[in-house]
């Protein structure tokens, strides 16, 4: 066979490979619930900073003490695992057994809690910066779910403003991140290609903006100062419920019904926000918090209930799926969070099974393909709206190995500027 007929079998074979491994997150199944990232007993966006504490939890409505495992896999830029040997990324081991699980307590859903420590006994440290991967595995070893999170060192500065757009057309719908990237101790190689950046909003890894390359350098200095492509929609406020005390029907829960196994809260039905007045209110921007007013430990004495959904948007009609997500599902785009169309009442319905708390949610339009449609929200999009934005920045030398990730900047908009 021919040289160039071989080289070209090997390209295709090896782009494959590469293409195949891209890690994007599982899913969990319908059983596994409130998996979230927590540091300092809150649920928090996961990027932490190399040598910090965290934990990971989850709850398993089968509360039958199931055996999980869990792997951790280092990955570049793209979320491809980098080459790196896991016993340069990680000190001790993975592929261990979750040991601290305790069973629910005093609820009518019963439940598993899995509670997932880093560092921990078997896994003592994770010694590189940069994007992870971390899988849970069942008994016989088949991915349940997996998760991403982040690892950053603080070996550069990203001084970061928020300001409206520069497009008059878009000047009221539109936030615009603009950002420096500086470091004492690295002087940046060929930084157009070593340097990456992740422009990420709430936390929402759906509406992340990456490969934006410096615009210009100042000395050291990294510059981004782009009209349009570091622009997010602004969006509104996120909308919230809260059932802290399951029995009573509190903020924005219209009625509990308690005839049932669990409880149901049925919410006021939300109606569009597009076309009105932008309206000031303090949200968490999408987080939640797992309370039971009556419980001691909310990790396990915290009960599960049915909160019906119903959104009012008559010009909405369209072919696009409307979905409700938040922090409480990953911002999922699953069918378990579709709504429905009910053409009787003429309204968009959905039942989510959610532990007790305090929860922000949105309404979101996607595509049949997961194509968020953010210009045209039901809630609409408003240049005031409270935003938190996070820039990390990644790195990787000439020489280098993985992409480091080598800083972090966060801003509010509430501080935005003309």
């Amino acid at each position: 066979m021919p040289k160039f007929f071989i080289c070209k079998i090997l390209f295709l074979f090896v782009f494959t490979q590469l293409t195949a491994q891209v890690q994007t997150e599982i899913i969990p199944p319908y059983h596994i619930k409130t998996v979230s990232f927590v540091q300092n007993s809150q649920n928090v966006v996961p990027i932490f900073e190399l040598g910090s504490n965290f934990q990971f939890q989850f709850d398993d409505l089968f509360g039958n003490e199931a055996n999980y495992y869990y792997e951790i896999v280092h990955c570049d830029y793209n979320w491809v695992p980098s080459n790196i040997p896991k016993n340069e990324y990680l000190q001790g081991f993975d592929n261990q057994r979750i040991q601290n699980y305790l069973n629910s307590f005093n609820t009518l859903q019963i439940y598993s809690h899995y509670n997932l420590s880093f560092p921990n006994q078997f896994t003592q440290q994770l010694k590189l910066s940069g994007n992870y991967i971390l899988k849970i595995l069942n008994e016989d070893r088949d991915i349940v779910f997996s998760r991403k999170f982040i690892l950053f060192e603080s070996v550069a500065t990203v001084p970061l403003q928020i300001k409206r757009a520069r497009n008059v057309s878009i000047i009221e719908y539109k936030q615009n991140l603009d950002f420096s990237v500086k470091s004492a101790s690295i002087n940046f190689q060929n930084p157009l290609k070593n340097v990456k950046v992740s422009l990420i909003q709430n936390g929402d890894f759906n509406t992340e903006i990456k490969n934006i390359k410096p615009q210009y350098t100042i000395g050291n200095d990294l510059i981004y100062k782009y009209d349009t492509e570091t622009q997010f929609w602004a969006g509104n406020e996120y909308l919230y419920f809260e059932n802290k005390d399951i029995r009573i029907a509190a903020n924005n829960i219209a009625r509990v019904d308690s005839s049932t196994d669990i409880y149901n809260c049925l919410l006021h039905t939300n109606n569009s926000r597009a076309n009105s007045p932008y309206t000031l209110f303090e949200d968490i921007n999408g987080n939640f918090v797992v309370k039971n007013t009556n419980a001691t430990n909310n990790d396990i004495e915290a009960d599960y209930a049915w909160i019906y959904f119903s959104l009012s948007t008559p010009t909405y009609r369209l072919n696009n799926n409307i979905y409700i997500n938040g922090m409480f599902n990953n911002f999922s785009l699953s069918p378990e969070y579709k709504m429905d169309y009910n053409e009787k009442k003429g309204i968009y319905e959905k039942a989510i099974l959610i532990k007790q708390g305090f929860t922000n949610f949105k309404y979101v339009v996607a595509d049949s393909k997961g194509n968020i449609d953010n210009e045209n929200a039901i809630d609409g999009n408003f240049y005031q709206t409270e935003n938190e934005y996070t820039v990390l920045v990644y790195y990787r030398e000439n020489t280098g190995r993985y992409d480091r990730v080598i800083g972090k900047g966060t801003a509010n908009s509430l501080n935005i500027i003309n």
